[in-house]
């Protein structure tokens, strides 16, 4: 594959295999908006378009890239670079053309006239991926409602062949058949998306129920998050495996789907994980973040990632063996920031150390390398790092105590290593304490009975006097609404 960033670049091509389609790749790096801090920042992030394209079964031929101020307003890219990609998608009979952002409807409209090939932007191409990954019920309308509120405003291109507007009035019946095709297209849009929402309340109110039964058993949660294709899978099987062997009633069915891939995993998975010494928790995964996640999707799998908020602790699983580890690991933390997550207790797990060689904290992770104390054996070496290990528990990290493992899900060590450190921070973060709550704030001690087990209660003529079992976080919360 050759990057072309100019009409003189020397141009190799890929063959296509089996019924992957052959496609172009084109992105701009905009100078002026800071999208990209480094010419290595956005040659990653086509490099990433690449593997998406790669999953929804494309065959990247080519990729076109020019840097610019801001993208051209009309066709993105400079006119003379789309008739060099014009020029190129001809020559090569690929099927379609992808962009690496998000194109306005009128873009897409005049890159698709001047090209001559469908146009394809890096939301609609994820949105592709969601679809064909989708599984459950609940996956499946989130996916249909996200692809409708990308595919409404784009409409107006699609019937532009048939006649417009045939008299003066603003009634339907005045109207050519292009515009009347066009309204009854949006029309019958907002009828669906009505039903789409509706139908996901159904099913989030069945989900919050499931939530209440769980919060209510007290059983301390822990959530997988991280970049797709990090490894959280692996490593819930992984655990599956350890602590409900395939001989026992749990066995191999509660496996969740695994694959080298990005978004292999749509549908939120949660199993209940028994270790021989310890608490049992439950474990939850759910769908991969990736840069640039579109909006639509975030809101329409608003309810699926919910769950991450309800963690006792994070697992901010990082795949130590990618070399642009650093951004994938702001971009997780910048996503659970904006879920509302970002107060609770993490474990930032470096997975694929087999892969790796010395495994070294990004500094923009605001974890500062520290050598390795650990006391436990050190059972398998790659490169010059070693694994199974952990680092020294970490200050503040935007806000919350942070600490480090290296690990590679492949190895048993590694999860119980793993297990161990999870237990442990379960442990450090439970806290009895006790709440004097004024009648006029009744919704403390309703949130306390819910998030916590109540020792002792007691009524008095200025309030209630509580006590309780639980984690930091629910105590932090409890004293804030206070």
């Amino acid at each position: 594959m050759a990057v072309l960033f100019g009409s003189d670049d020397i141009l190799s091509t890929k063959t296509q295999t089996g019924e992957r389609e052959e496609v172009i790749l084109a992105g701009v790096w905009k100078t002026a908006d800071l999208s990209f801090a480094s010419e290595e920042e956005f040659t990653a992030s086509m490099e990433e378009l690449e593997e998406l394209a790669r999953a929804c079964l494309m065959e990247c031929v080519c990729t076109v890239t020019q840097k610019l101020q801001q993208a051209d307003k009309a066709l993105y890219v400079h006119q003379g670079k789309a008739n060099e990609i014009a020029e190129l998608a001809q020559n090569m009979e690929v099927s379609r053309v992808i962009f690496n952002d998000t194109l306005s409807p009128s873009q897409i409209r005049n890159l698709q006239k001047l090209l001559k090939v469908p146009v394809t932007d890096r939301t609609r191409l994820i949105l592709e991926i969601f679809e064909r990954r989708a599984r459950t019920r609940e996956a499946k309308l989130q996916v249909e409602l996200a692809k409708l509120q990308y595919l409404k405003p784009r409409l107006s291109g699609l019937w532009q062949t048939q006649t417009r507007q045939g008299g003066a009035s603003g009634s339907m019946s005045s109207r050519g058949e292009g515009e009347k095709q066009l309204e009854i297209d949006r029309r019958t849009i907002d009828h669906r998306l009505s039903e789409l929402r509706r139908e996901l309340k159904v099913v989030g109110r069945e989900r919050e129920i499931q939530r209440k039964k769980r919060t209510a058993s007290r059983i301390p949660h822990v959530a997988l998050v991280g970049y797709t294709n990090a490894g959280k899978s692996t490593i819930m099987n992984a655990m599956i495996d350890r602590w409900m062997p395939e001989g026992s009633s749990d066995g191999k069915s509660k496996k969740v789907f695994a694959e080298d891939m990005l978004f292999a995993t749509l549908d939120t998975s949660v199993r209940r994980i028994m270790p021989e010494k310890g608490r049992e928790f439950l474990l939850s995964d759910t769908v991969g973040f990736i840069r640039d996640l579109p909006t639509a999707l975030v809101e329409a799998f608003h309810s699926t990632l919910e769950e991450v908020t309800q963690a006792s602790v994070l697992l901010q699983v990082v795949d130590a063996s990618d070399p642009h580890s650093e951004e994938q690991i702001r971009t997780t933390l910048d996503t659970i920031a904006s879920l509302g997550a970002g107060h609770i207790p993490m474990i930032t797990v470096f997975n694929k150390c087999d892969l790796s060689g010395s495994p070294a904290a990004p500094a923009s992770s605001g974890i500062t390398a520290a050598p390795d104390t650990s006391e436990r054996s050190q059972t398998a070496v790659s490169g010059h790092g070693r694994y199974p290990r952990r680092g020294m528990k970490e200050g503040d990290v935007g806000g919350i105590t942070n600490e480090r493992v290296y690990i590679s899900a492949k190895d048993p060590a590694s999860i119980e290593l793993l297990t161990e450190v999870i237990l442990e921070k379960l442990e450090s973060d439970n806290t009895v304490e006790t709440f004097q709550i004024p009648y006029q704030k009744g919704a403390v001690q309703a949130y306390l009975t819910e998030h916590a087990r109540i020792l002792s209660l007691e009524y008095r003529s200025d309030g209630v006097l509580l006590t309780a079992d639980c984690t930091k976080t629910v105590a932090k919360r409890a004293r804030k609404m206070l």
